[in-house]
């Protein structure tokens, strides 16, 4: 389903609303379109490779990156899916009841779990993956190959910097002004 409002309406009323707030506009425009564009993205794949398998961005994700490395420890799935691990719980519920994954025991440390697909999750992916590709195809459909190589390398140099150097940041700000307890009663990771 589209946005109840057009980018440019949207970016319109943004400029309308910070007049002239002294904010760094190249930063906000490209955040903001970064995340708009993931989720257009996102809500596209769903509604088009995914649908016929059933199938949720996270559960996609989480059986893709378990594709990728065939057996994995759970938190790092979470990780890699980025995804909290109470998310995942239930992501793998279902993907095991539909038979798709199977949880097992860390054989050297009992309190990790491992994640594999099953045969018929194996099977679903490779049939499933090439139409996801097509999607990801169309999606950028509107840019040259050139262009998709370098849209790929400036969202790879953000995720690499925040990577390298988000957790040093964070940590400062922390410093700053400290952060308040959340409300929703999970505990806040320091």
């Amino acid at each position: 389903m589209p946005a109840h409002y057009s980018l440019n309406q949207t970016e319109e009323a943004v400029s309308r609303r910070l007049g002239s707030i002294p904010i760094k506009r190249e930063a906000l425009a490209a955040v903001s379109n970064l995340y708009r564009a993931a989720s257009t993205v996102r809500q596209h794949l769903e509604n088009s490779a995914l649908r016929g398998a059933d199938l949720t961005w996270s559960a996609f994700v989480v059986l893709w990156v378990v594709w990728i490395w065939e057996e994995i420890e759970t938190r790092h799935v979470a990780a890699e899916a980025g995804i909290s691990k109470g998310t995942l719980t239930g992501i793998i519920k279902t993907l095991e009841s539909r038979g798709l994954a199977r949880r097992s025991q860390h054989p050297e440390d009992g309190r990790l779990a491992l994640l594999r697909l099953t045969p018929e999750g194996t099977a679903l992916m490779e049939r499933l993956f090439p139409a996801f590709n097509d999607e990801e195809a169309f999606v950028v459909d509107a840019l040259t190959g050139e262009e998709s190589l370098r849209l790929a390398d400036t969202l790879r140099r953000i995720v690499t910097h925040l990577e390298a150097h988000g957790e040093e940041r964070r940590e400062e700000l922390r410093r700053q002004t400290p952060v308040p307890p959340r409300r929703g009663g999970r505990r806040r990771a320091d």
